[in-house]
Order: C-alpha cells, then sequence, then structure tokens
C-alpha cells in the first residue's frame, strides 16, 4: 500500500478563496442572505438570529422576513402583542419563549437606548435570549464590525483542518481570533456555514471534491465520499 500524500501547510488565504468560489452556487447563510435582501439594521439582525436558534435557515429566514415585515424597528416590534410576534415565527422552535424575548428586547431599546440598538457587545449579551454567537453575528452583518461567530459548521470546518484544536464552539472562537487574520473575522461564517453545510458535511464529507482537501488534515474523518 502507498504512503498516503503528505499534506501541504494550511494557507488560509488560499483557502477562502476556494471556499467562496465553491460556495458560490448554494444559498448563502441566512443572516447574510437577510441582509443582501435589505434586513440589513443591528436590530433586524439580531431578531433573525434569535429566531434562528435550533431551527433551520429553510425556516428562520422566511419566518424572519414574516415578521420583520410587520415590525421592522424596536417601537413598531414593542407594539406588538407577544402572540402576534409567535403567530407570525411559529413554526421555528421554542416560538413562543422567542417572541416573549424579541418583545422584551424591543421594548428595552426603546425605554434605554432611545429606541436605536447600540452596537455594543456587552449590550447585546445583556439581553435574555441572546448569545456569544447572535451577539457576534449582529455585530459583524448587522455593524460590519470584525467579530468571530462560530456555529457548529465553523467548529467543525476549523478543526477539521487542523487549523485550531478545540473541544467546543466557545474555544474554537478564542482560538481562532488568535490565529485568523482578522479580514476573515466576518468571511469565516459566511463562507464555512454553507461550506459545512454542503461539503465539508458531518457525516461522510465530500472530501474526493473538496477544494481545500490537500491542505486538511481530515482530522476525525473515518469515512467520507
Amino acid at each position: 500500500m502507498s504512503a498516503p500524500t503528505p499534506k501541504q501547510p494550511l494557507d488560509i488565504d488560499e483557502a477562502m478563496r476556494r471556499i467562496e468560489a465553491a460556495v458560490a452556487p448554494y444559498p448563502k447563510a441566512a443572516m447574510f442572505a437577510l441582509a443582501e435582501l435589505g434586513y440589513a439594521t443591528p436590530f433586524e439582525q439580531l431578531v433573525s438570529c434569535i429566531i434562528s436558534i435550533r431551527t433551520r435557515d429553510e425556516q428562520s429566514l422566511p419566518l424572519s422576513r414574516r415578521l420583520l415585515d410587520v415590525a421592522r424597528t424596536p417601537a413598531a416590534m414593542a407594539q406588538l402583542p407577544a402572540d402576534e410576534i409567535d403567530r407570525l415565527i411559529s413554526p421555528s422552535t421554542f416560538h413562543e419563549r422567542k417572541a416573549q424575548q424579541i418583545r422584551a428586547i424591543a421594548r428595552r431599546i426603546v425605554e434605554e437606548f432611545d429606541g436605536e440598538l447600540p452596537c455594543d457587545e456587552a449590550v447585546l449579551l445583556s439581553f435574555a435570549g441572546v448569545g456569544v454567537k447572535c451577539a457576534h453575528l449582529t455585530l459583524a452583518v448587522g455593524c460590519e464590525q470584525p467579530w468571530i461567530s462560530v456555529d457548529i459548521h465553523v467548529h467543525r470546518v476549523t478543526n477539521r483542518w487542523g487549523y485550531v484544536a478545540a473541544p467546543a464552539p466557545e474555544q474554537t472562537m478564542v482560538a481562532l481570533e488568535g490565529i485568523l487574520p482578522k479580514e476573515y473575522w466576518i468571511d469565516i461564517n459566511r463562507l464555512l456555514v454553507p461550506f459545512g453545510k454542503h461539503i465539508c458535511t458531518g457525516d461522510l464529507p465530500r472530501c474526493s471534491t473538496c477544494p481545500v482537501l490537500a491542505m486538511c488534515q481530515q482530522v476525525g474523518v473515518e469515512r467520507h465520499r
């Protein structure tokens, strides 16, 4: 049996360039797609991210638009009854709880921040139902600030590459902050979400057609296509 071909060192610039081309035919990550449709304010992005929690993009994107087309500002959202918000975002997962959280956030923004959501990590994390992933995505997409957001796809792919070695998404985010060039802090989520969904999948990744196979250590990959 011949020895496996040695892997090239990961060139993150080349990897990101190749992945950009590879994911072009696939749907964009939900919050980036929403921004391209014109729902790009920090509040709209935060609401969309809350709706997306434990919900597939295929559901969360149209549900976000359905709610935001009724109320696009904190002032308008605060006027909606929670059960109306719930109706508009059903069937997203935990929609009743999310409806209460979205309305409470909108009311706080109106009462404490003159109706404008600040682009401030501490403020975002102070809202019930908002974790680091949603806070960072809101800051990245809605505020155009360089923040890394790590979901299961970014976590899996970057660890599979051998670019980082971390047991959970939170630790992967910290590791990436120390190694990933800042110019890619927003793009790492924009590109690796569709890449992880359609190419570097959790089960049976498509290694045979992967554009970065030569640079990927395939950590943990036992079977692939």
